[in-house]
């Protein structure tokens, strides 16, 4: 398959998933934080539960594991030996050799559970760490360590060390996996007369394909200016008829604002879902639209919000609001668990968290017909039935994650938009 994503909203036809196992349960209250999450998750419970959204995913597009996309590519001894290279550099990991010698299926599941680490020596006897690779425990949130953005794709320079082996692996298999081709781009690792810039960090959940040549990109914790600037000039190298860059400021708490997707995802060619507080608040941060035309950046402005920014560029969106309308408080704890993040597999098909109960109401007030995800799964209704319809899948102990589908899914070939 070739990467091509033009719309956050066109028919899925390709997305690499990661479905979570033992690296989510592989940490402990003392390490929690520095693994990204506020709790540890039951992993019988998440796994029960995320059953159902591949199960989904299964029956509209064609689905990818990243474990089995990685083995694929452990097979050719030139990929093996680069990538775990790459890992033990970037890790500070003196030697490889006991994975080199590793069956690629084997290392695939070591690289991402994680090498426990062997007290053979006095240093490591002393250490207080339990892995000598720890495990990737945020892997299953595939979005952000790589973004298609039209025919490219972009590389996760990632926030947080702990999450950095991800984009590794995902580099690899987008460079050398037979089964698709696609043109990378990386910040850690920019073509030539673009600078690197330490400071730079791009994260799939900010990062959002509007239109083809409208770009909506979140800036706050995860995802920073130099890293909106990587991106601004891999498009001025283009040097095409006039693209757009619309930034939405984020807060920088509470952790559940982290990315864009979680207060502002598209839904229809005509609907959006948005957080309220944060899209139209008084105390609202920037929206900054920027125009690149035949290579040079032709204006920057500030917006009065994202919606309207769309407007301007002919991208009319209805917002619908998460957690309903009536009661901030409400709003609040259901963004909280990812009422705002919504997949979107086709136009006005959208798959959420059922635990949001005002935001599938306000969402059904809105055309949207409600279908459970086990009524999909079985057979008993098909996606084809309904104009609109919002896909429920269980969500009450992969919330607590801090995601939702949108997060835990990477697309990367959609067909294109009727618009």
């Amino acid at each position: 398959m070739q990467t091509s994503v033009h719309s956050e909203i066109g028919q899925l036809e390709g997305v690499i998933i990661h479905t979570p196992g033992s690296e989510v349960e592989n940490m402990t209250p003392a390490n929690a934080e520095r693994a990204l999450y506020s709790d540890i998750l039951n992993l019988s419970i998440a796994s029960t539960e995320y059953a159902q959204f591949e199960g989904v995913l299964k029956k509209v597009s064609k689905v990818y594991q990243v474990k089995d996309l990685l083995a694929d590519i452990l097979a050719i001894d030139e990929v093996k030996k680069e990538l775990l290279n790459e890992i033990c550099m970037t890790e500070y990991i003196d030697s490889c050799q006991q994975m080199i010698d590793t069956d690629a299926k084997t290392l695939a599941t070591m690289l991402i559970e994680g090498v426990v680490l062997e007290k053979n020596n006095l240093t490591n006897y002393l250490s207080n760490e339990r892995f000598l690779l720890r495990p990737l425990h945020n892997l299953f949130f595939t979005r952000d360590s790589a973004m298609a953005m039209n025919d490219n794709m972009l590389i996760g320079k990632m926030a947080n060390p702990v999450r950095e082996r991800e984009s590794l692996i995902m580099e690899a298999i987008y460079k050398y996996h037979p089964d698709i081709e696609s043109h990378v781009l990386n910040p850690a690792k920019p073509e030539s007369n673009i600078m690197v810039n330490r400071k730079s960090m791009v994260e799939g959940g900010d990062v959002q394909i509007a239109r083809d040549d409208i770009f909506v990109i979140g800036t706050g914790v995860r995802t920073s200016t130099q890293g909106i600037d990587f991106i601004i000039e891999n498009i001025k190298k283009q040097k095409k008829g006039k693209q757009h860059i619309i930034v939405q400021e984020l807060p920088e708490t509470p952790e559940s604002f982290i990315h864009l997707d979680m207060v502002f995802t598209f839904l229809n060619t005509d609907e959006c879902m948005v957080y309220p507080p944060v899209i139209f608040g008084m105390s609202r941060f920037k929206t900054i639209h920027l125009e690149i035309e035949n290579g040079n950046v032709s204006r920057i402005e500030e917006m009065p919000n994202l919606p309207k920014a769309l407007k301007k560029l002919g991208m009319d969106l209805k917002p619908i609001s998460c957690g309903g309308n009536s009661d901030e408080w409400i709003q609040e704890r259901e963004q909280w668990h990812s009422g705002a993040n919504f997949l979107a597999f086709a136009p006005g098909k959208i798959i959420g968290y059922q635990r949001n109960v005002h935001t599938i109401e306000e969402l059904n007030n809105n055309g949207y017909e409600v279908v459970a995800a086990t009524d999909i799964i079985s057979g008993k209704v098909s996606v084809d039935d309904y104009k609109k319809c919002v896909v429920t899948i269980a969500g009450s102990e992969l919330a607590r994650g801090g995601g939702g589908a949108r997060c835990m899914s990477q697309p990367f070939r959609r067909a294109a938009v009727n618009w």
